[in-house]
C-alpha cells in the first residue's frame, strides 16, 4: 500500500510539484493526499489545485499565537491521515506539538549542504564564505533549525561568476531530483532513521 504524504508549503511550491509528479510515476511507493499552506499568497496552492491535489490554507495571521496556529494546522494534517509529512518551502519552525505525533516521519529540504549554512540566505552566505561546492540536503525535522539527521544530499559546484540568484537556480533544479529520490529511499528503507553522516542517498 502506498504511503500517504501531506506537503506543507509557504511559497511557489516547485519542490511540491516535483514530489507530486514523482509519486505519479509507476511504482513510486507514495501518494500526495494533500497540500497545506500557511498563507493566502502561496502560488504553490494554485499549482497543487491544478494538479488535482486537495488543498487547504491555515492562515498564520488568523491566530493570535503559535500554539493556536499549530493546533489548527495539526488538526488539518491529522484529517488526511498521513504516514509522512514533507516540508517544501514551509517557512516556519514547528514545535513538539506537531513533531511528537509524527516524529521520525517529517522531512524537509534545505538549499545547502548541512550542517553548513543553516537558516535563511544560504546562497549569499555560501558565496561570502568562498565555498566551491554547495548543494542541498533532505533531513528529518526536529525542533532545532535544520538540525535533524541527514537523509540525502546532492552537491552543486559554485562558479566563479555566480550570484546568489544564479546559484539558487542551479541548486533548485537539483532539489527537484533529490527530494523525490530521498523520499523513495526513506520509504523503501522502512523509515530507518539514519545517524548523521549515514545518509541513505547522495549524488
Amino acid at each position: 500500500m502506498k504511503k500517504r504524504i501531506v506537503i506543507l508549503i509557504s511559497g511557489s511550491g516547485t519542490n511540491m510539484v516535483s514530489l507530486v509528479e514523482a509519486t505519479r510515476k509507476d511504482n513510486f511507493p507514495a501518494e500526495v493526499v494533500a497540500v497545506l499552506s500557511d498563507n493566502d499568497d502561496s502560488k504553490g496552492i494554485e499549482r497543487a489545485r491544478a494538479l488535482g491535489i486537495p488543498t487547504d490554507i491555515v492562515r498564520r495571521k488568523s491566530f493570535t499565537d503559535k500554539d493556536s496556529f499549530e493546533t489548527a494546522l495539526l488538526d488539518r494534517i491529522d484529517s488526511f491521515k498521513p504516514d509522512i509529512i514533507c516540508l517544501a518551502g514551509f517557512m516556519r519552525l514547528i514545535s513538539r506539538r506537531i513533531i511528537t505525533p509524527y516524529e521520525g516521519r517529517i522531512l524537509n529540504i534545505h538549499p545547502a549542504l548541512l550542517p553548513l549554512f543553516r537558516g535563511l540566505n544560504t546562497h549569499q552566505r555560501a558565496l561570502d564564505a568562498g565555498v566551491k561546492i554547495s548543494g542541498c540536503t533532505v533531513h528529518l525535522v526536529t525542533e532545532g533549525m535544520d538540525e535533524g539527521s541527514i537523509l540525502g544530499q546532492a552537491a552543486v559546484p559554485v562558479l566563479d561568476d555566480d550570484t546568489a540568484e544564479t546559484l539558487a537556480a542551479r541548486v533548485l533544479k537539483v532539489e527537484h531530483k533529490l527530494y523525490p529520490a530521498t523520499l523513495r529511499a526513506f520509504i523503501e528503507s522502512d523509515y530507518k532513521n539514519t545517524n548523521a553522516g549515514q545518509q541513505i542517498i547522495s549524488f
